[in-house]
């Protein structure tokens, strides 16, 4: 029960953090002012250096089970590229993880501990190959090379597809994906880049708040 209302939990937040920083103290430093700015669902890249680190302290510090919680956010691992790398994240503390493309071991380590796992899939074959595989999410990556028509046209033939966009997803067109049908979108260096050029992380606390108005004001129209 707890993969599936993860994935429900994510589905309702629609709004995921992909941050990547140049050690782990940064990284959680810029989750935190993320999750201050309203986006509940984190995901540690693999290529921060140590960033089990930063997935450990991050999941002591913030916890899933209760949404209405001062501490509740969803702390996932991404960039996992094989099962070795999976379940360390996994007894990182990690609850979801996140790959950049199909790899069949990868989905079936997850499985079997029953984390959520959103591998990177661009094509119907793709995608039939992970549903065979039993993934409930699809990473639609990079997102920058479609538009958010190419959600609809996918679904028409999958319509049981869950397919999350990241990579190229902005402000100007969050509304647009999640019209189309977006399970959820990832949010990556847009969210961060302003804060790492000047050094000031309040700028991720207020572009978070941007994001998830525009998501809401979104699921409301």
């Amino acid at each position: 029960m707890k993969k599936l209302k993860l994935i429900q939990q994510i589905h309702e937040a629609g709004v995921v953090a992909v941050l990547r920083a140049d050690s782990p103290a940064e990284v959680v430093a810029m989750a935190q002012k993320a999750i201050e700015g309203g986006i509940k669902v984190i995901e540690i890249t693999m290529t921060v250096p140590f960033a089990l680190e930063a997935i450990t302290e991050l999941s002591k510090k913030y916890s899933s089970a209760d949404p209405a919680a001062d501490n509740y956010a969803i702390i996932g691992a991404g960039t996992v590229l094989d099962p070795e790398t999976a379940r360390a994240t996994i007894l990182a503390g990690a609850e979801f993880v996140v790959s950049p493309g199909l790899h069949r071991e990868t989905i079936i380590l997850c499985n079997r501990y029953r984390v959520p796992i959103m591998p990177g899939a661009v094509t119907v074959s793709d995608i039939t190959a992970a549903l065979e595989l039993g993934v409930d999410v699809l990473k639609l990556f990079p997102g920058n090379l479609y538009s958010p028509s190419v959600i609809p046209s996918l679904r028409g033939p999958l319509p049981q597809a869950n397919i999350m966009p990241t990579g190229g997803v902005n402000l100007d067109n969050l509304g647009e994906w999640i019209k189309a049908g977006a399970f959820a979108v990832g949010i990556g260096s847009d969210l961060t880049k302003d804060a790492v050029k000047t050094g000031d992380f309040s700028l991720i606390t207020d572009k978070a708040r941007a994001y998830i108005e525009a998501f809401q004001q979104t699921k409301q129209n």
